[in-house]
């Protein structure tokens, strides 16, 4: 999977910016590049999606038959999820939010982004604590400019961002893709609780904080601040 955001919309911590990628002989390429060598790399399945000059999606399924963990793709209403693993406890989490049982874990998340993004102030914990399993995933919501991007704490889906030649953020879970992509501007996402959200139409940003080893992330909005400690 690929995600591509204008630094407009996701602006990384400084600290994913390296200068090893000024003299490094593998130069960061430009967000259409990564695109197209995605698509090429998937010949026989990849699909991808732009959102204007904003952002874009790529997706390919795996070929392989009996995958470790499941890759979902969906959009609802103008928000689009790519979904990485499994949720152990989705029947329960679909009966929480009302929702169907044909509710795969893609739809779900977007539905739970809803939550957070409608019932604002809402601590972003508050959705992410009730979900167990394996997971990474990344949402865009086209229409108010938001991603919300979290990876699981037990390290079995791993995702990566990085950043592109014009300062946009790339995430994936390829990290061949990603070094190829950011040089040397890239690092693996950090697992646990932690995620990244801008919803602009609140103010609402998460900052990771640099010392990842505490496993605690701010979540500010607006004059308010929230300290989310990460389950051991």
């Amino acid at each position: 999977m690929l995600g591509i955001f204008k630094k407009e919309l996701m602006n990384p911590p400084k600290e994913l910016h390296s200068p090893a990628s000024l003299t490094s002989s593998n130069k960061p390429k430009l967000p259409n590049q990564i695109i197209n060598h995605f698509l090429s790399s998937n010949p026989n399945n990849a699909v991808s999606m732009g959102f204007g000059s904003s952002a874009c999606f790529a997706y390919a399924p795996t070929e392989n038959r009996f995958p470790s963990h499941q890759r979902l793709f969906c959009g609802v209403d103008e928000i689009y999820c790519i979904f990485l693993g499994d949720l152990n406890n989705l029947s329960s989490l679909l009966k929480q939010y009302g929702l169907s049982k044909g509710t795969n874990e893609a739809m779900f998340i977007i539905e739970a982004y809803r939550t957070l993004r409608d019932r604002g102030p809402y601590p972003a914990d508050q959705v992410l604590k009730d979900l167990e399993g394996s997971y990474g995933f990344v949402v865009y919501d086209s229409k108010a400019g938001s991603v919300f991007a979290a990876l699981g704490a037990d390290e079995r889906v791993n995702l990566y961002w990085g950043v592109a030649a014009d300062g946009s953020v790339v995430v994936s879970d390829n990290l061949k893709l990603i070094k190829e992509s950011c040089a040397k501007s890239f690092a693996p996402f950090p697992p646990g609780y932690v995620c990244f959200i801008l919803i602009s139409f609140y103010q609402y940003y998460i900052i990771i904080l640099k010392d990842f080893c505490t496993k605690t992330i701010v979540l500010t909005f607006c004059v308010c601040e929230y300290r989310v400690y990460v389950p051991q």
